[in-house]
């Protein structure tokens, strides 16, 4: 399972685009013959767990009725002492109290996952996260609350009853309190309960960001793993603006005093600032840097192939004049054509921002004009 259309199947993808995308939650009840719950089972997340090097007290978290437990409760410090690492006996004596497991960026750990992180990725232009969630009978980790992201739920073994309740909270980007108020907040405006989904082996779940939700396991062990789906939004370009902008010397003038004029002057000086920054965002330029970082969140997967070594395909720059490229390939193609001789496989590599697809489909272009030669 490696894309959207194979997790929210026997939805098609047009459905749901039209009717649930940033819109409304959708439940898909298992298939018959339906692989999704094939991501992993138990076995397969102990063995994982058993990577004990690999987690941290923040990597692997442990919630009892709705607060986290204090690591120094479920961790040991590492051999070296430099940081907490969680101990298999301790982290199951917890569980046995009626903890709640949460482990976090499984997309860097299993390739089943990754698989299909990159499938969604791809598709939403975001960053995806991946967590498992494990807890036992009669456990809520978590009250009533909604995420800064859209939500893809997959249940993997045993049972778990979802509510979603009423209210939304449209498009948030932060939480609207912090620390200990944020529970009762939460309990306050999420409203009555809309609708109870519960989720079986190889159902899928889907929750819009802002969606209030809580979800019990009431009969016996339950895991399941959700997909975070996180796109850019308008605050990226604040951090990109500012950096294209002061380039320009208007943006490093004073500003002048807000008495001058009858404030006319500074009006006018704001005025003269924002024409330009819209003008910034205008620039052809400009949008290959808002498609750069959002192919950064686009991590490519790799699998090993070892004792096989990569094949290293050569180039040499001849002295004719290259093809016009545009987008972000011309980045990496910049960079090509800077050296005498370059390795295509070690551009691909280096500009993990640009699509792999595209800087073939480039050097293979410029290949054919002669500005290249394979050797």
């Amino acid at each position: 399972m490696k894309t959207l259309a194979q997790l929210i199947s026997p939805v098609s993808s047009e459905t749901f685009y039209a009717n649930h995308h940033d819109r409304s939650p959708l439940h898909i009840p298992a298939s018959e013959g339906a692989d999704k719950a094939a991501l992993f089972g138990w076995g397969e997340f102990n063995r994982l767990l058993d990577q004990t090097g690999h987690w941290t007290s923040e990597t692997l978290r442990m919630i009892h009725d709705t607060r986290n437990v204090d690591p120094t409760q479920y961790c040991r410090q590492n051999a070296t002492g430099t940081h907490l690492i969680p101990d298999p006996r301790k982290v199951q004596l917890q569980l046995a109290r009626g903890s709640s497991l949460v482990a976090n960026d499984l997309e860097d750990m299993s390739l089943p996952v990754a698989r299909l992180a990159a499938g969604l990725s791809s598709e939403f232009a975001a960053r995806i996260g991946a967590n498992v969630y494990s807890s036992f009978k009669g456990v809520r980790a978590f009250g009533p609350h909604f995420d800064l992201h859209h939500v893809f739920a997959v249940q993997i073994e045993g049972e778990k009853l979802w509510r979603l309740y009423k209210n939304r909270m449209p498009d948030p980007v932060d939480m609207p309190v912090q620390g200990l108020d944020l529970p009762l907040w939460f309990q306050r405006n999420c409203g009555p309960v809309m609708q109870e989904v519960r989720m079986k082996p190889g159902d899928v779940l889907y929750l819009p960001r802002g969606w209030f939700h809580d979800a019990l396991a009431e009969d016996g062990a339950s895991l399941h793993v959700t997909f975070s789906v996180a796109p850019l939004y308008g605050r990226i370009l604040f951090k990109l603006l500012e950096s294209a902008a002061m380039q320009d010397p208007a943006f490093r003038k004073y500003f002048p005093p807000v008495e001058q004029a009858g404030g006319k002057a500074l009006q006018q000086h704001l005025g003269h600032l924002g024409q330009k920054l819209a003008a910034l965002c205008a620039l052809p330029d400009f949008l290959d840097e808002v498609a750069m970082t959002q192919n950064r969140l686009r991590p490519r997967t790799g699998e090993y192939s070892l004792p096989a070594q990569m094949e290293l395909t050569r180039y040499r720059v001849q002295p004719i004049a290259a093809p016009a490229f545009s987008g972000p390939v011309a980045h990496a193609m910049h960079y090509a054509y800077s050296r005498s001789e370059f390795v295509l496989e070690e551009v691909i590599a280096l500009f993990d921002f640009v699509s792999e697809t595209d800087i073939r489909a480039a050097v293979d272009r410029a290949a054919a004009s002669g500005s290249l030669i394979k050797l």
